[in-house]
């Protein structure tokens, strides 16, 4: 019965598990998935406008040539 003791807690750890990534899985998307995607667009905007800002010569001394 010492096999059945070795095997119990890596079983139940593994149902744990299983059940937390149907969990993950359901939970994407839904009512909220237009929100979140909103504000990662907006989050991805801003910094592709700083880098752009950053990068551009023009703004880096002044002069708009």
């Amino acid at each position: 019965m010492d096999y059945v003791s070795a095997l119990v807690p890596p079983v139940v750890m593994a149902a744990f598990f299983i059940a937390l990534i149907m969990v993950i899985v359901k939970t994407q998307g839904g009512d909220k998935k237009a929100k979140e995607d909103a504000a990662v667009d907006a989050a991805l905007a801003r910094v592709e406008a700083a880098s752009a800002r950053q990068s551009d010569p023009a703004s880096r001394d002044g002069s708009s040539s």
